[in-house]
């Protein structure tokens, strides 16, 4: 098995912290997701998470007018200049202090940042290759407090920075003599946006105690006067280049002679609702051609307003959480809107009051995962209580069941993939259906118990969840419901159940150092028991049923037969877990990682390798016959998280200790904020925790191509990169793309499928394949060798995913079933990926073919019907006489109405 998986995507998690943005063409919304950014397509209801990466959580993000640039700067000001368009990273800066906001100009010709009280405005990157692509311009002084908004004019002339010192600065991005800087003030608290009118210097500013100020300018921008003035450049203390630095001051700026300076009056000032300091204004977005003013409220409501009159348009509240940013796109359709509390993104049609997208991920930790039968779908379980369906190809949750009163401990899929079963920490065991979205069963133990795992087996009727107080496992019927039997017979808690895929046979890991295999069939009795070295954390079967994967305490993976209950092998995994220092931890990473062991096991699709997983930002792929380590994949390397670093930093070290000892618990940093269960707002209680890097769950796709990981970050999706993999097949000289071209034109189209498998590149294979004229693919299916049908129908069930040539494809398919099915059938253990993604991929065109079909159901059986009409026309005109046909012809000119009643008969039979 070729391990060239790559990070694909990030499911479970839409917003964290920073602004959003819209794409040029206002169809996709961009979203900084920790230190990631998510791209979701609202057209066509996609996600995609970009393979960069900042080293902490990004705080601000900017996007360049033509839509291919992004400048993504992080916590502590590290920037990274990213294409999206090939999804790569161009350019690496240092600001040096913590980024407020990030603008391009208009023009794209310009980029402001701010930071701490100063506004430096750079070159923006050309489409010149450059050395530095950040050269600094100008720096801009004034306010006196930090900054933290910009709004660029029109014709990016000028540009404006909003303060917390309750100012808003006026400046030129280039030498005016009429305008260099003007200061607004008007406010009593912090700006929390500044907005400058279309094509006009007018402004609107708004500030957090929910006033809106109405600024009048007495100069157009086509007033504004150069100033031919040489300016030197300045150099810095720390040796960086300032470039131009404007200082401004609270007094009116010295006039030039024969110019009149440009001056600002307060046209009006209007008030929001007021409802108390809970309700602060948060966040604000303008659209210069439509005039709308959009204002989100600590309480999770906002307001619609249009200016300059000041006419509330629409008010909603869409949570009870505070609104953390705004964004609209660039026609003013969709609002954006983020919500930092609950992790949720949302967009709003303002005009037909709708949503277009509506997501919010797990609040707390992700704890299990599970894949369904084919693969299409995801369901998660958080410390949120929420159990979450996701699609694997659109990478979106289409439904959240909301029944559980805590944490959701475990999740699972039936064998048909249209049941959701969910066990909890409330002490119930919950079916849930995928037809009807309803929790159709719950069950429940005759005394209360916290639930800790679950399994379901292959038949879909057996239920079995192990408890963490009662050390029992409880066996319940899908069926009725009713509690068939409770096994006991585990000295401690039970920490993991497995069914055989093969056996109704099902193993139980406990902490009592046993693993116990009690037969379902034979009165529920315990059939082996299993001794272990230490503590038994989980346990899991291989795809065929004839292993055994146990991880303990100790940090070992032991392999068993089930069937003998002999030990077949083990993996000591301790040193590969390579944990690292957590800020409050006085050890080094070293020996903690002693103690650390893996929580979660996975056999990939075929069975050959094992993925692990546990309290670190590692997941280690391991070859079950060698026994050694294949690869280990960094699910993240985000700092903000605790125990990512090895070594302690020394620059956080004072003489009272380390500065994370010293702040722990008093409610500062921008950790997670956690509070009393059903408190809304005042809690004194409320602690805020730097979140723990750690793998909770595993689980490999049927089909083989993909793996997933729920961590702290999200679900990570990791899959199969076809265009790294080289594996030509019994290749010699003679096999060259000539050769094969050169096969399809004499039509041997099976000796140049042959040769294509042979030299192993996608497209030529594509190409040769698609020259084969439809009616061949049963003649060349029946002359193809054994050894290449598994490798064609692999290529069939890959291709048809994204292939428009569906009957093509699937014609090949059904002719290798049909011709080669008892061949395939012999070795199934090694074709069921093929198959099950060969299913997902049908199962999905099937799924958009039907809809796209009930979709257009009445204009179809209208078609059906005209056309219909006209058969039954055109066979009577045959018929009729030429002097008929012209008698015909006269009525029906004369008589008017006869043909539309006709039509409009049939359209109320349909």
């Amino acid at each position: 098995m070729k391990f060239a998986y790559k990070f694909s995507n990030l499911l479970g998690a839409f917003y964290r912290h920073g602004n959003l943005c819209f794409s040029k063409d206002g169809n996709s919304v961009i979203s900084p997701v920790g230190n990631r950014i998510s791209v979701f397509d609202l057209k066509n209801n996609k996600s995609e998470t970009l393979p960069v990466s900042t080293t902490k959580n990004i705080s601000c993000l900017g996007i360049s007018p033509d839509g291919n640039l992004a400048i993504l700067i992080d916590e502590d000001g590290a920037a990274v200049l990213v294409s999206l368009v090939t999804r790569a990273v161009l350019h690496h800066h240092h600001f040096h202090s913590p980024v407020h906001s990030v603008s391009f100009s208009p023009d794209g010709k310009k980029f402001v940042i701010t930071k701490e009280n100063v506004a430096l405005m750079y070159h923006a990157p050309g489409r010149n290759r450059e050395f530095n692509a950040f050269a600094l311009d100008k720096s801009y002084y004034g306010p006196f407090d930090e900054t933290t908004c910009i709004d660029w004019t029109d014709d990016s002339k000028c540009f404006a920075v909003g303060s917390k010192d309750m100012t808003t600065w006026i400046f030129g991005a280039e030498r005016w003599a009429n305008l260099i800087y003007y200061s607004l003030g008007g406010h009593k608290d912090i700006i929390v946006g500044c907005f400058f009118e279309k094509d006009s210097l007018d402004m609107y500013t708004v500030s957090q105690e929910g006033t809106l100020c109405v600024w009048e300018s007495d100069t157009e921008l086509e007033g504004l006067r150069n100033d031919d003035d040489d300016v030197e450049e300045i150099i810095g203390e720390d040796g960086e280049t300032r470039g131009d630095v404007i200082k401004g001051s609270t007094d009116t700026p010295k006039q030039v002679e024969g110019i009149k300076n440009v001056r600002y009056s307060q046209r009006s000032k209007h008030y929001f609702n007021k409802a108390g300091d809970f309700n602060k204004l948060t966040a604000a977005a303008f659209h210069k051609k439509t005039h709308i003013l959009v204002t989100g409220f600590a309480s999770g409501a906002f307001h619609l307003h249009e200016l300059p009159e000041f006419d509330l348009i629409h008010s909603l509240s869409i949570s009870d959480q505070r609104i953390s940013t705004i964004a609209m796109n660039p026609t003013g359709d969709w609002i954006g809107f983020g919500c930092s509390g609950l992790g949720q993104l949302l967009v709003w049609e303002w005009q037909s009051e709708s949503y277009v997208f509506k997501q919010q991920g797990h609040f707390n930790n992700m704890n299990s995962l599970a894949y369904s039968p084919d693969g299409q779908y995801l369901v998660t379980g958080g410390d949120d209580g929420k159990v979450k369906v996701w699609n694997t190809n659109s990478g979106l949750c289409f439904v959240t069941f909301t029944e559980h009163s805590s944490s959701v401990t475990n999740v699972a899929f039936t064998s048909s993939g249209f049941v959701v079963v969910s066990a909890s920490l409330d002490g119930t065991v919950r079916a849930f259906d995928l037809h009807r979205y309803r929790n159709f069963r719950t069950m429940t133990s005759p005394r209360p118990a916290q639930f800790s795992s679950l399994a379901v087996d292959s038949s879909g009727e057996l239920v079995c969840a192990g408890s963490q107080d009662s050390f029992e496992i409880f066996l319940w019927s899908m069926q009725t419901g009713r509690l068939l039997e409770v096994l006991s017979g585990h000295e401690g808690p039970v920490s993991n159940l497995c069914f055989s895929p093969v056996q109704s046979v099902l193993a139980s890991v406990s902490w009592d150092k046993t693993v116990r295999l009690w037969d379902m069939l034979d009165s529920w009795e315990t059939k082996e028991t299993l001794r272990l070295t230490s503590d038994g954390l989980a346990v899991t079967y291989r795809p065929d049923g004839q292993e055994l994967a146990v991880a303990s305490l100790d940090g070992e993976i032991t392999f068993w037969n089930p069937q003998t209950g002999g030990q077949a092998g083990s993996i000591a995994g301790r040193h590969d877990l390579q944990m690292g220092r957590k800020e409050t931890e006085k050890i080094t990473a070293k020996q903690s990682a002693k103690g650390k062991s893996f929580t979660s096991l996975c056999y990939s699709a075929d069975g050959e390798s094992i993925l692990a997983g546990g309290q670190s930002k590692f997941v280690c792929i391991y070859n079950i016959k060698e026994h050694v380590l294949m690869k280990k994949f960094e699910i993240s390397c985000n700092l903000s998280l605790d125990a990512m670093e090895e070594f302690l930093d020394r620059r956080k070290m004072t003489e009272f200790g380390s500065l994370s000892l010293v702040d722990e618990g008093t409610g500062d940093g921008d950790g997670v904020e956690l509070s009393l269960p059903g408190v809304k707002r005042g809690d004194m209680s409320s602690r805020r925790f730097k979140p723990e890097i750690r793998v909770s769950s595993l689980c490999f796709s049927p089909t083989g191509r993909s793996w997933a990981a729920a961590s702290t970050e999200g679900l990570l999706i990791y899959s199969l990169d076809a265009s790294l993999v080289f594996d030509p097949y019994d290749l010699d000289m003679d096999v060259t793309p000539a050769s094969i071209r050169q096969q399809v034109k004499k039509k041997e189209w099976a000796s140049a499928i042959l040769l294509s498998f042979r030299l192993n590149e996608m497209p030529l294979i594509r190409e040769v394949l698609e020259a084969v004229p439809y009616d061949q693919i049963t003649v060349v299916c029946s002359s193809l060798p054994d050894v290449y049908v598994d490798k064609l129908l692999n290529f069939v069930a890959s291709t048809l995913e994204k292939s428009n040539h569906l009957q093509f494809y699937l014609s090949w398919a059904q002719c290798l079933l049909t011709l080669h099915g008892q061949k395939l059938k012999n070795r199934s253990g090694a074709v069921l990926p093929t198959v099950q993604q060969l299913l997902k991929s049908i199962q999905r065109h099937s799924d958009d073919l039907s809809k796209l079909c009930d979709w257009n159901i009445y204009n179809i059986r209208y078609a059906a019907a005209l056309s219909k009409q006209r058969g039954m026309k055109r066979t009577a005109a045959e018929s009729l006489s030429d002097e008929e046909e012209e008698e015909e012809e006269v009525a029906m000119d004369s008589g008017g109405d006869e043909e539309n009643i006709m039509n409009e008969s049939i359209i109320v039979e349909i």
